[in-house]
Parts: C-alpha cells; sequence; structure tokens
C-alpha cells in the first residue's frame, strides 16, 4: 500500500474517548510520582545548570539596518538569561504546574479534538468543560478555546476566552497572555494588546514567547501612532534583530516615522531574505503601498521565483515568472528567460502543453536547453519514443554541458529502465556519469549504470562501475549496493573471498541493520574463514558517529511540566519550543518529547520524533543508542495481538510489527491517499474480503480503523500475500506495495541468481527501498529484545543497577499508582 500521508483523529473508534481519558488520566498520576520524587531536587538541579549563552546579532537601529543571522524562526534551545528564574523560583514553578497539570488531566482529549478538528460539538465540549471547573483545570480550558477561535480568525471570542483564562489560573500565564494580546491587536483592541505585553519579559521569564513579544508589541504601538516607542521596544532586544519579524516591525518604524526610503530597504530584505516566510508577504505589500516594488530588479524578482521553484511552490513560482515575462520590456532574451521558468512550473503542475512549449524562443542558452528539456519530457509522457530521442540529440549537440542535459539523460535512461530496454537506459546513465561526475543525479545514474550492466551479465564492465562508485561516492545512498554487489563479484567471478569479505565486513559494521548487511552476514558464514585482505578504497567508510544521548531527563523542570500542560490544553505545537527551553536539553529534548506522546498512547507521534531526531538510527548499532530510544522508534503497541494473529498466520511477528510500521507508524486511524485504512493499511475491498473469510461476515470501512480487527484482517491478507509468492518474504512485501500483477512481472524479467537480485532490480525506488526497510526493521526489532534481555539480565546481576532505563512492567506499574 502506498506510503500514509494522511492522519485522522477518529476518536470514537471501539470507545477511544474513554480510554484516552483512562490513559491521561493514567500518565497525570505517573507524572504526579515522578515530580514529587523529583521536586526536592529541582532546586539542586537548576542551581548546577550552567545559563545557556547569549546568541550575538547586531543591532539595528536608526537609518543604519544591519542584520544578523538569516533566521526567521527563534533558535532551539536558547534562552538569553535577561529575564531566568532563580534555583528555588524553578522548583516553586514546577510544583504548581504539576497541580495545574494533574487539574486539567480530563480535558486533554477534548481540547486535542478542538484543536485538530474546530468543530461546533468540539467548541461546545470545550466550553461545558471549562464553565463545570475552576482554577487551573478551568484556565487551561479556556486557553484551548482562545487558540482555537484565533486559529479560526474570531479574534473577539478568542479575546474573551483567553482573558477567562488568565483570570481563572496563571501556570500558562504567558500563553494566555501574548495570544490574547495577538487576538486583541488582530481584532483592534490595541489598547488592550499593549497592556498585556507591557512588561511580558519581567512577567513571564524564560518564556517561549520571549523574542516574538516585543515584535507584537511594537507592532500594538505602531497600531496606536506610537512610532517612538515601538523604536524603544525594539531596540532594547537587539539579541533579536536577525529575526524576519522584528526586521519587517522595524521597516514599519521607519515608515510611519518619515523614512520611507530606510523602510523600503529593510522590507526588501525582509523579502529576498525570507522569501518562504509570512513577513515577506507582508514586506512585499509595504513596498506596493510605498510605490517602491518597482526598486527590485529583475535578478531579484528572478530569486524570488527561484525561491517559490525550490520549495515546490510551483502555482506561485509560475505567477511570478509569468509576471516577469510581462514586465520585461523590450528584452527579448530576459522575456523569454521569464517565460521558460514559467512553462517549467506548468510542467510540474501538468498543465503544460506541446503547442506551449513548442513556442517558446529556440535560443542558444540555457533557456533554449531547458526548453528542449521541457519538449523531452512531454514526449517521454505521451511514449513517443522517437520524439524523445531527438530532443536528447539536440541537447547533446547544441548543450554539452547543460544541466538540462544531464536531466534529460537521467530522465531517458529511466525511461527505458522501465521499458526493460536495459541497453538503452545504460548508453544515458552512463553518458550522464561520464559527462557530469559532480552533478546532482550523477552517483545514482552511475550506480544504475553498473547495475544493469550486472543484470545482462557484463561481470567486468559490472565490477568496473561498482569500483568507481566505491571509491568517487562514498556519501551517496546506492553505494551501499555496490559495496555488496562487488563483493559478490569477488566472490563468484573473481574467487577472491579475501577482497569479498573485505567488503561485507565493511557492510556489516557501517550499516549494521541495512538489508544488504544482513545479506552480508550470510555471505561470511558461507565463505567461512576468509583471509583479511586491505582494501584502501574502504578505508574512508567510517561508521556514523552517534551524538551523546541521555536516557533520562529532568522531569520535574517547569518547562518539561509545561509541555505536559500544553498537550492538555490543545496546544501540543508548542511542545518542542517549551521542552528546548529547557537547560541542558541538547541531548534529551527528543527522548522528552516523544515520552510525552507515549504517555498519551500516541506512539506515531513520539516515533515521528525520534526519527526526525536519529535519522542515523537505523546504521547504528543496538548498543549505540540507549533501549528508551528504541523502545519508541520501534514500538510492540499491540503486541498481544501481533503474536496471536501472526502464529494464526505463520508469520513472523516482528515481521509484522515492521510492516506496520513501515505502514503507519503505528497510527491507527491512518487513512492514505489511495484509500487504505489502518495499521496494515488495506484497502476496504481487501478488508470486506478478508473479513468475510475470517467469517466475521460484512463490515464497515470504518472498522477497518479498529486496530484490533485491523491486524486481524491484515496478517490474514499477509499469509495468502506470502503463500501465492511461495513465502518468499522479498516477493510477498513488494506484492504488498506495488501489487501483485506487478512483482509477477518482475519476476517474469529474470532469472535471477538469488532474492538479492530480485530486490536490486524492482524498478520502482518506492517499492525496492519499501522491501529493504521492512526487513531491516525485522532485523532491528530482534536485537532490540536481544539488548533488552541482556540489559535486564546485567541489572539482576548487578542487584537492580544497569542501563537505567525501566522494564516495562515497572513502568505499566507506574502508570498505574
Amino acid at each position: 500500500m502506498k506510503k500514509v500521508c494522511l492522519d485522522l483523529r477518529v476518536l470514537a473508534v471501539r470507545g477511544r474517548w474513554f480510554r484516552a481519558g483512562v490513559i491521561g488520566l493514567a500518565a497525570a498520576m505517573a507524572l504526579g510520582g515522578i515530580l514529587a520524587a523529583s521536586d526536592a531536587g529541582a532546586q539542586e538541579s537548576a542551581a548546577t545548570q550552567p545559563a545557556k549563552p547569549k546568541t550575538s546579532v547586531k543591532k539595528a537601529t536608526g537609518s543604519t539596518h544591519k542584520t544578523g543571522a538569516r533566521t526567521g524562526t527563534r533558535p532551539a534551545a536558547r534562552v538569553r538569561g535577561k529575564h531566568r528564574m532563580s534555583a528555588a523560583a524553578r522548583a516553586a514553578r514546577a510544583a504548581k504546574l504539576k497541580r495545574a497539570f494533574v487539574a486539567s488531566t480530563e480535558l486533554r482529549p477534548m481540547a486535542q479534538q478542538l484543536a485538530a478538528t474546530r468543530t461546533a460539538a468540539a467548541y461546545a465540549g470545550v466550553t461545558s468543560f471549562a464553565r463545570q471547573h475552576t482554577g487551573e483545570a478551568a484556565a487551561a480550558a479556556y486557553l484551548a478555546l482562545g487558540h482555537a477561535y484565533l486559529l479560526d480568525n474570531r479574534y473577539s471570542e478568542a479575546a474573551a476566552n483567553l482573558k477567562q483564562a488568565q483570570a481563572a489560573g496563571d501556570s500558562l500565564a504567558d500563553y494566555a497572555e501574548f495570544l490574547g494580546a495577538k487576538a486583541d491587536h488582530d481584532g483592534g483592541n490595541d489598547a488592550a494588546a499593549e497592556e498585556l505585553l507591557k512588561g511580558f519579559a519581567e512577567r513571564n521569564p524564560e518564556s517561549i514567547f520571549e523574542a516574538q513579544a516585543p515584535e507584537l508589541e511594537a507592532q500594538v504601538l505602531l497600531a496606536m501612532k506610537d512610532a517612538a516607542g515601538a523604536r524603544k521596544v525594539l531596540t532594547a532586544n537587539p539579541d533579536d534583530a536577525g529575526r524576519s519579524g522584528y526586521q519587517l516591525a522595524l521597516g514599519e518604524v521607519d515608515q510611519t516615522q518619515g523614512q520611507p526610503d530606510e523602510a523600503a530597504k529593510i522590507y526588501k530584505h525582509v523579502l529576498l531574505a525570507f522569501p518562504l516566510s509570512s513577513e515577506a508577504q507582508t514586506a512585499r505589500a509595504k513596498l506596493t503601498a510605498l510605490g517602491m516594488e518597482a526598486s527590485l530588479t529583475e535578478a531579484e524578482l528572478r530569486s524570488l521565483g527561484d525561491a517559490y521553484y525550490n520549495a515546490g511552490r510551483y502555482e506561485q513560482a509560475a505567477e511570478q515568472y509569468h509576471a516577469l515575462a510581462r514586465q520585461s520590456g523590450g528584452d527579448p532574451a530576459l522575456r523569454n528567460g521569464f517565460a521558460v521558468a514559467a512553462a517549467a512550473c506548468d510542467w510540474k503542475l501538468k498543465r503544460l502543453t506541446r503547442e506551449e512549449a513548442e513556442s517558446l524562443a529556440p535560443t542558444k542558452d540555457e533557456n533554449g536547453a531547458r526548453r528542449l528539456y521541457l519538449l523531452m519530457e512531454l514526449a517521454r509522457s505521451r511514449d513517443d519514443l522517437t520524439a524523445q530521442e531527438t530532443y536528447v540529440d539536440l541537447l547533446k549537440s547544441s548543450f554539452p554541458r547543460s544541466q538540462w542535459y544531464a536531466e534529460a539523460l537521467f530522465s531517458s535512461g529511466n525511461m527505458y529502465m522501465l521499458r526493460k530496454d536495459y541497453p538503452r537506459a545504460v548508453t544515458y546513465y552512463s553518458e550522464l556519469a561520464e559527462r557530469f561526475p559532480q552533478g546532482t543525479n550523477a552517483a545514482a545514474a552511475h550506480w544504475r549504470a553498473g547495475w544493469w550492466s550486472y543484470r545482462q551479465g557484463l561481470y567486468p564492465e559490472a565490477a568496473k562501475i561498482f569500483e568507481e562508485q566505491i571509491r568517487l561516492y562514498p556519501q551517496a545512498k546506492e553505494t551501499v549496493s555496490a559495496l555488496y554487489w562487488r563483493a559478490r563479484l569477488y566472490e563468484q567471478e573473481d574467487h577472491q573471498p579475501g577482497l569479498a569479505a573485505a567488503h561485507y565486513r565493511k557492510l556489516v559494521a557501517n550499516y549494521s541493520h541495512f538489508f544488504y548487511a544482513q545479506m552480508a552476514k550470510q555471505r561470511l558464514v558461507a565463505l567461512g574463514d576468509a583471509p583479511p585482505v586491505a582494501v584502501p578504497a574502504l578505508e574512508k567508510y567510517v561508521p556514523t558517529a552517534i551524538p551523546k544521548l541521555d536516557a533520562s531527563f529532568p522531569a520535574g523542570d517547569p518547562h518539561m511540566v509545561k509541555a505536559h500542560l500544553l498537550v492538555n490544553a490543545g496546544l501540543s505545537e508548542y511542545v518542542p519550543q517549551e521542552i528546548a527551553e529547557a537547560p541542558g536539553s541538547s541531548s534529551w529534548s527528543g527522548i522528552a518529547e516523544a515520552e510525552i506522546y507515549t504517555s498519551y498512547g500516541e506512539t506515531y507521534r513520539a516515533m515521528r520524533v525520534l526519527k526526525r531526531a536519529l535519522p542515523y538510527a537505523a546504521s547504528a548499532p543496538i548498543q549505540s543508542i540507549p533501549l528508551a530510544y528504541w523502545r519508541i522508534l520501534f514500538p510492540e503497541i499491540y503486541w498481544d495481538t501481533i503474536q496471536t494473529e501472526s502464529a494464526k498466520n505463520g508469520l513472523d511477528p516482528y515481521l509484522v510489527a515492521s510492516l506496520i510500521r513501515q505502514e503507519s507508524e503505528f497510527n491507527p486511524s491512518a487513512i492514505s491517499p489511495a484509500n487504505a485504512y489502518g495499521l496494515m493499511q488495506l484497502l476496504p475491498s481487501v478488508g470486506r474480503q478478508m473479513a468475510r473469510e475470517e467469517g466475521i461476515g460484512s463490515i464497515e470501512t470504518r472498522q477497518l480503523l479498529d486496530p484490533v480487527l485491523n491486524i486481524r484482517l491484515g496478517t490474514r491478507y499477509l499469509r495468502e500475500t506470502m503463500e501465492k509468492f511461495g513465502r518468499v518474504p522479498e516477493y510477498a512485501l513488494a506484492a504488498y506495495n506495488a501489487g501483485d500483477n506487478r512483482v509477477t512481472d518482475w519476476q517474469a524479467a529474470g532469472p535471477y541468481h538469488g532474492v538479492d537480485e530480485f530486490v536490486e532490480s524492482i524498478p520502482f525506488t518506492e517499492t525496492r527501498e519499501y522491501v529493504q526497510g521492512i526487513l531491516r526493521n525485522q532485523d532491528i526489532y530482534r536485537g532490540i529484545d536481544q539488548f533488552a534481555k541482556s540489559a535486564q539480565a546485567t541489572q539482576r546481576a548487578d542487584g537492580g543497577a544497569g542501563t537505567g532505563n525501566k522494564p516495562k512492567a515497572e513502568l505499566s506499574a507506574a502508570l498505574t499508582r
């Protein structure tokens, strides 16, 4: 099935409303126990943590507006230290936040649904909760309402509810004040907004809004006709001068104080330095209002279009290029360049016609090369091989060094590879690798030239290309395959077991769990005691360095407790920023955030956090990363059901868990664009068929979101697919992703000397990586459980001391206390 791209919060499935409340209450009890133990040590912890250094950014004042780092957002883990709390104040703050968290626990499922859907029913549920409670529970509910109304641009309702949040409690006072000020300002009540922002940092030390508050206050003061006050607010916070919001506000101050030229310079800077930000859009509107958008040169405007294009904003880029084409006056070269760039956007948007592409000027520059490339792509899409070849030949003769010739070569190679015309595919790939060795697709094309030479039995040519790949492209993902297949040729064709073993060992050492590392382990067993051989080309391959990762973190830190409280209030989007403000969080922020979501049963969200934080995990030895991280990266949720249904269908439960991880990341409510449902991403037609075979009878599509039923039906379907393909996992997994007919077609393209050859020959990159990824996951699952058993044995031998990771039974007990 296609990879999941859409998550739906279906809280009503199998009583999840009830379970969410129970999980939240258990989490509250667990956190209460943790914090009770940690409160006493909070003062000592805070006192021993060094303050984070200030980030130096040049001040922007007067008419010489210098800027610092080009970043539109607050740097992670930054605390300026200007308004730091004392250790005693932090301990008291943590205790107060803990009480607020416990008081508002039952709000969480309602607040989360309101944040996700903002329906009338969701608003009504949270409103009812707010009115039925007092103190911090009510404050969290009113904050959830205010935040949701603000997202819906209902400013008066947002301001009213945020004001009630401030009156009911102050545990999240900085959120209520800042969001309340924003609602007041956007709603036109700037006097009220200024009351909330004046002295904000002093009242709310260490708030994540410390950098944004001066920017908002400057906007408020400008609206109140106090430009001098706005400038004073900004210049009092020079550390934030590199932010796009700061610069935009400073430009507006200049404009208000009668310095339009200076304002225009700043607006122009914001637009060009932060082209994808919301501030850039405002800056452009300001330039237009000043009548100074014309001061932007064509090169600068082109840079904007290119920024939009490179970010995948093709509609916005097309609009920019078309406008430039109209404005280019009498310069036909410039006008044509913009027209070609606009046509490229239209091609990306699948609306460029052959006639439109042919009408572009056939110039002798890069625009002419791009025109031919677009015509080539259109010929490929209509399966016109004669036209495709003609356009590539024209590119070769007229633009032999153009990047568009390189792009055309790669696209053409892919086309012939999919058509199973491997000699012609290799010709195009080889041409690209030879002419553009440092190009974007050079490593991929070079590898494909080698692989499809191998598949044609041209082993000497393939060996040469594999060796070049290993030497020239050590960082390319395709080189992992080259290491393995060069070893296979050393072993089977060259009869040099020592050289083969050297390559296999390098694979195992550097890419522990990759598909080819698993294959390499099998080959090393078959080789026996092959003598070690030194291979200079392999010396550059060293294992990925693993940064320091702490498995424990200060649960009693105010920012940590506050992060839990934010989830209760439906403000999960602020959790990463809040955790990043905690002193020393760089080595544990990922696990801290992930465990918050895990404690509420949101396994998929926790996993995504650590997948982003640890992109190297798939190649890391199990022992190099704390067990707590692995348990979130490779969860065993629904494990009893997985084991039961796997045993019933003769499947390895690790394989089933690995497939679920790849398909849905353990999100039971996942629905893909292809309309596949639940953990194992079943199409409704497949689900209904499996239900009939299971004797369940007729089911509704929504029932596929039931995790237990989904696993039951999914494992049956996987078993049937396995049986259809001789119980060879690689074939079955490829069919699960791409369909039975495609796999049958790929099998017919053989013969293959082993299943490893079949996997590498899968022409769809998504399916090939899907198969390899699941088999990698399966290996990691086994390794994690072995690591856990070893750690537990060590703990028993040490009388309880060991890895510092709680066994599952102990953690479960903590959650129910």
